[in-house]
């Protein structure tokens, strides 16, 4: 198990890998995928700096074929967490789709939030 922190302009991400070697590239490319991420939660840094927690794991050891890797993470936001997670069959498919569903999560929460930041 690795863990390792990351520091984007607007975001903290806090990685975790669990059977997979957490290789530069690797860290590299969840830096670049995820942190893409802060210019959508870029108006909620008024009570704190947004954090990631992201957890990259190989589900079994033995098993060579089918839905093998795990992403998940927790997007850490004033008074909310959001939170997503995808199986697949490349780590960074995985982390591709991961995103995309934590966007879709910020943008039901910005929603949600709209009326109560009008007042």
């Amino acid at each position: 198990m690795v863990r390792d922190i990351c520091y984007n302009i607007a975001m903290k991400i806090n990685i975790k890998a669990t059977g997979v070697d957490l290789t530069p590239s690797l860290k590299t490319y969840i830096k670049d995928k995820l942190g893409a991420l802060s210019r959508f939660v870029k108006g909620f840094d008024a009570a704190g700096q947004p954090e990631i927690w992201l957890e990259v794991a190989r589900v079994t050891k033995h098993h060579h074929k089918g839905s093998v890797f795990k992403a998940e993470a927790d997007l850490r936001l004033p008074k909310k967490i959001l939170r997503a997670e995808h199986l697949d069959i490349d780590v960074r498919t995985a982390i591709d789709v991961l995103r995309n569903k934590l966007r879709l999560e910020i943008e039901k929460y910005k929603t949600k939030m709209s009326p109560k930041l009008k007042r």
